[in-house]
């Protein structure tokens, strides 16, 4: 087990990751004084899998609870689902001690985070991912939101949890497609922070995907680990340095969109993303070709697509224009000058994005 801190004063909190580590739940509920009443969010095979886990722990301690599933799809993540589970929430919130557990992935993550935000301006919450991907990512760093047609995330809020626990053995029940989601969020932290860690995973991605233990542990450990000093340094996006953990995202994030988050799902956008952004760096001869093609084998070692298929590429190139990356009518880009070295570039030319896109510059 280990206990990284993420230190943000008095919005401070813990992330325990390991195996047997949901044990503790109750007693960090305890500890931080959370309240009385567990809403715990998930999704249906989620609570029949593991939910066993998190009553055994609540009613040991006395702790209230109730389950509220919803469906296992990004499309969970509107406005109309929030309106039905604030409606569900108020009713079992009776004796104002109510705090919300987010039980699954980065869609329930983002999902419980934005409705923990909004209910009484305010009320705490737990993450207790159950993806590779949550693990490593979206559970740790307090980003919240839902999507709209014209995009993703486009309402949220930053909003802390009070603490994460990762339990690991929860990843055993993963298909392979959502290891290799949450891989490609591996790949990039390695990228913009860690050369060894790359290394790493170019003689240990095997392993990683087949979730040895020992392996898992300290991938998993290293990425809580780096993500937990980049918001330390810039909790709210406000000074450019969390900025940088967008890498892949301005047009995997369009990706996604315009795929309608059915044709790829969060992790195999990002790697088309990371490899877009990579020939961007090329183009504007930040890395070289050798730099360029590790990135490229690792992602392909994988599993992950490295081309994107089935796709109008005019559509990605207009989604993009809708991501919150934009400032204005200013692209901002996350590129790299070597592998564990990022800049961040603004208003690249719209003939280099169509370039790496291969759309034809006269469209």
């Amino acid at each position: 087990m280990k206990t990284i801190q993420v230190k943000l004063a008095k919005r401070s909190y813990k992330a325990i990751c390991g195996f047997g580590v949901i044990k503790n739940l109750a007693r960090e509920i305890k500890r931080l004084n959370l309240g009385s009443s567990a809403y715990i969010i998930t999704f249906s095979k989620i609570k029949n899998r593991y939910g066993k886990h998190l009553v055994k722990s609540l009613k040991g301690s006395g702790i209230n609870y109730t389950f509220k599933v919803v469906a296992d799809s990004e499309r969970s993540k509107s406005l109309q689902s929030c309106f039905r589970i604030l409606q569900h929430l108020a009713r079992f919130d009776k004796n104002k001690k109510v705090f919300i557990i987010a039980f699954g992935g980065g869609v329930i993550g983002d999902l419980s985070g934005f409705i923990a935000s909004a209910y009484k301006r305010g009320i705490p919450y737990i993450q207790v991912p159950t993806t590779l991907l949550a693990c490593v990512d979206s559970s740790i760093g307090g980003k919240t939101g839902v999507d709209l047609n014209l995009g993703k995330n486009l309402v949220g809020a930053f909003y802390q949890p009070r603490l994460v626990i990762s339990e690991l053995s929860f990843l055993n029940s993963l298909s392979r497609r959502q290891i290799r989601a949450g891989f490609a969020e591996i790949i990039k932290y390695a990228v913009i922070k860690d050369k060894l860690m790359f290394k790493y995973l170019e003689a240990n991605h095997a392993k990683v995907l087949g979730l040895d233990k020992q392996a898992l542990g300290y991938i998993v450990n290293r990425c809580v680990r780096i993500k937990a000093e980049i918001i330390q340094q810039d909790e709210r996006e406000e000074k450019g340095i969390r900025t940088i953990l967008n890498f892949g995202h301005t047009l995997g994030h369009a990706i996604e969109t315009a795929g309608g988050y059915q044709k790829y799902n969060h992790g195999e956008a990002i790697a088309l993303g990371m490899i877009l952004a990579s020939r961007i760096s090329k183009k504007l001869k930040l890395i070289n070709q050798d730099t360029y093609l590790r990135i490229v084998n690792l992602i392909k070692l994988s599993g992950l697509p490295v081309q994107i298929k089935g796709l109008s590429l005019k559509k990605i190139l207009a989604a993009q224009y809708r991501d919150k990356k934009f400032i204005g009518s200013v692209n901002r880009f996350v590129l790299i000058k070597d592998i564990g070295r990022t800049i961040i570039k603004r208003n690249i030319p719209l003939g280099i994005i169509k370039d790496t896109l291969g759309i034809p510059s006269s469209l």
